[in-house]
């Protein structure tokens, strides 16, 4: 008789990514506080890095392991930084621009521009359901993008949602770079060190960009300080750490589909916190959008 696997890892998963769900509405009330979203993605990489660099700082393990990091691997690292930096610094700002629910829902399209960069650059092959998700998806981003250019400028939480959106997109494709290196370094280096030298890079890029605009990091309320160091804590920490560690237990597939739930937890957040309304079409695309990224994540798994 065969012992029934434990409960600990689904309820792991659904705790994370309900922490993760939480991002969008921090990040929104942080903009409210007039913090600036450089600002406010500077520091949320800036705060979970430090953690990280002190923890991998205080093991022995992780330190003889930097020591033995090929000069290959810091570039590729240097560059995930990068590409992690931008992903945060376009995508927060979406958030100044468009719906939670547009934003959040556009930015995990990652999965069909993998495959698509996948098919290009590695020659990967594209198979029916996958190409049946990427189809899916693009009519979803496109009923979005439809369904907020009919309602531009009706409200003050999203003076340009067309202009949020293509923020969203950008942030999605960009956050490909930092997976796709972390996929091409997997079995080099520890996930934990690739993150928190990543997280440290993108933070160092991040004041950089701050530096050339002009962006104030210091002298925002309490509020807002404390939604700067809940995001790193929360959703960067925690619920990504948690994710990483269920993935040790579960199947790729089943976490893949739990974190289809993220958009779905932001987009009801902001319903009830912020009275975000959605439009017929805008469901429509929501609905599309999650049910090719879903197929493109069975085609890959």
């Amino acid at each position: 008789m065969t012992d029934k696997p434990s409960a600990l890892p689904l309820v792991v998963l659904g705790v994370s990514v309900a922490i993760v769900s939480t991002a969008a509405i921090m990040i929104r009330t942080a903009q409210h506080e007039a913090v600036p979203s450089l600002a406010i993605a500077f520091w949320r990489l800036a705060i979970a890095g430090s953690l990280l660099a002190c923890w991998v700082g205080s093991n022995a393990g992780l330190r003889g392991e930097v020591r033995q990091l090929t000069r290959q691997t810091w570039r590729l690292t240097i560059a995930s930084g990068f590409f992690l930096a931008l992903h945060f610094a376009s995508w927060i700002s979406s958030l100044a621009f468009t719906s939670v629910a547009s934003s959040t829902a556009l930015v995990t399209t990652n999965p069909i521009w993998i495959a698509l960069i996948s098919w290009l650059l590695f020659k990967e092959r594209v198979g029916g359901w996958l190409a049946i998700g990427i189809a899916a998806a693009m009519f979803g981003s496109f009923c979005i993008f439809m369904s907020d250019a009919m309602t531009a400028g009706a409200s003050h939480a999203q003076p340009n949602p067309m202009l949020g959106n293509l923020l969203a997109l950008i942030g999605s494709l960009t956050v490909c770079g930092y997976l796709l290196i972390g996929r091409r370094l997997a079995g080099t280096i520890s996930i934990w060190l690739y993150v928190g030298l990543v997280f440290v890079f993108a933070a160092l890029f991040l004041g950089l960009f701050s530096m050339i605009a002009g962006t104030k990091l210091v002298g925002f309320t309490d509020l807002g300080w404390l939604c700067l160091a809940g995001l790193a804590l929360g959703p960067q920490l925690l619920g990504h750490s948690g994710i990483n560690w269920s993935l040790k237990h579960l199947t790729p597939a089943m976490v893949a589909l739990a974190i289809l739930a993220e958009p779905i937890g932001s987009a009801l957040l902001a319903w009830w916190l912020f009275g975000e309304q959605f439009a017929l079409l805008q469901l429509v695309g929501f609905a599309m959008l999650l049910m090719g990224i879903f197929l493109a994540l069975k085609a890959q798994r």
